[in-house]
């Protein structure tokens, strides 16, 4: 029976996530699987991926061949390296001790620099996000300008309009007697 490991599609239209299985290469993508090794998620930023490696490892070594995507996945975890470098064991290249340091200092600088993309990206998020705070506080600045001009002209227009009001008043009051006495 060939196997396959490859990804099996789960999540809704537009937000997809996959798990990774094992599985005959005759089955459908999303039909029957002979073991599930794995999940992977590129909804995130990094992309997360949560692998058995022992058992990835045991299927490459035992012939599964994966697919391209499943194959970008078993390497940014370590599974192809790990199955390389033992194969430099088996054929006499170096010891296992080598090999296993060789793994482990790959895995150090992987992590540091998958660390370093997540702490880039939490940095370049708090900029976005403090450059959207100052534009949003200069709009409400500029609103409040004009709202508080719009005030003054409105209470200005009420003063002269009060104003034109008094006057109106005095000038009756005013002709009034003249009239009064024109007509003793």
């Amino acid at each position: 029976m060939a196997t396959k490991i490859r990804l099996q599609r789960h999540g809704h239209k537009g937000y997809a996530y996959y798990h990774v299985v094992v599985a005959d290469s005759r089955a459908p993508r999303d039909g029957k699987f002979i073991e599930r090794i794995g999940s992977y998620n590129p909804n995130t930023n990094p992309a997360t991926i949560d692998l058995n490696f022992e058992r990835a490892l045991y299927w490459i070594q035992n012939g599964a061949q994966p697919t391209d995507t499943a194959r970008f996945v078993l390497s940014s975890e370590g599974v192809m390296l790990k199955k390389h470098l033992l194969g430099g064991v088996k054929k006499g290249a170096f010891d296992e001790a080598t090999a296993e340091s060789k793994f482990e200092a790959w895995k150090k600088n992987k992590q540091a620099a998958t660390q370093k993309v997540a702490e880039k990206l939490s940095k370049d998020a708090a900029d976005n996000a403090k450059k959207r705070l100052e534009a949003e506080a200069e709009v409400n600045k500029n609103i409040a300008e004009k709202v508080a001009k719009k005030k003054a002209e409105v209470a200005m227009a009420a003063a002269a309009a009060q104003a034109e009001a008094e006057k109106a008043e005095e000038a009756p009051a005013a002709e009034a007697p003249a009239t009064e006495e024109a007509n003793n």
